[in-house]
């Protein structure tokens, strides 16, 4: 590992293992997304981004020179945007590194939207009344449902928004040439795509409240079985 490497550490999240992405500094420390209270994007020890775990290297076959990449991480240092969707750890490391925003391990998963929806209530209901083992095995399946659920979804969202940036330009185009015709189409067609942009983004919105319902459940869970089960840890 060095300076400016892209590194993630393995963890999970009731026994659903994910990768942690940050970004070598080169002098013991690392700059990534610290989920601790509020998530932010921090430069801790190497020691503290570990865990105690294995840290490795990703390769990029395409990336920034060193300073390049520590300038960029550097650059968002103090940024509270965490977003499981749209801005998680590792589409911050991504960007640092090779400057696209993207998440593979979200696009690794694929579920139907509707597979995600859970009655309101229900984890909470979990974590105050059933089983240890219940417990686990429901938070286990809505956060993974809640992480894949984006395959479907985003998708379709960065499509929809690169059709509205498209329709403009035909407009600006349409115009130059005297076509206000087809300028007045292209504009038309643009408004559609960002209304489906909309309606996606909503329902992502939706996804990241549930997200964030869920894991405040999660830790009354966590509680309890702490408390009745000690020696699960």
């Amino acid at each position: 590992m060095a300076r400016g490497d892209q590194v993630y550490v393995m963890r999970d999240v009731m026994g659903i293992p994910y990768q942690h992405h940050g970004i070598d500094c080169g002098d013991g420390s690392v700059i990534h997304y610290r989920k601790v209270g509020t998530a932010t994007v921090s430069r801790t020890s190497f020691e503290a981004f570990a865990q105690g775990n294995p840290v490795y290297t990703l390769s990029q076959s395409v990336a920034f020179i060193p300073d390049v990449v520590l300038n960029r991480a550097e650059s968002r240092l103090g940024e509270q945007r965490y977003y499981l969707f749209f801005n998680n750890c590792e589409h911050f490391a991504n960007w640092c590194k090779i400057g696209k925003t993207i998440s593979p391990q979200l696009d690794n998963f694929g579920l139907r939207l509707e597979q995600i929806k859970l009655p309101s209530g229900l984890t909470r209901q979990a974590a105050q009344q059933e089983t240890p083992q219940a417990i686990l095995d429901l938070f286990a399946k809505a956060l993974n449902n809640i992480a894949i659920a984006t395959s479907t979804l985003l998708p379709d969202y960065k499509q929809a928004q690169s059709d509205s940036h498209q329709w403009k330009h035909v407009a600006h185009a349409a115009l130059s040439r005297g076509r206000e015709d087809l300028a007045r189409a292209a504009l038309y067609k643009r408004r559609n795509a960002q209304k489906k942009a909309e309606a996606i983004g909503q329902q992502l919105q939706e996804l990241s409240d549930l997200q964030i319902s869920i894991q405040t459940d999660q830790t009354l869970a966590l509680k309890r079985l702490s408390e009745e089960s000690p020696n699960l840890h």
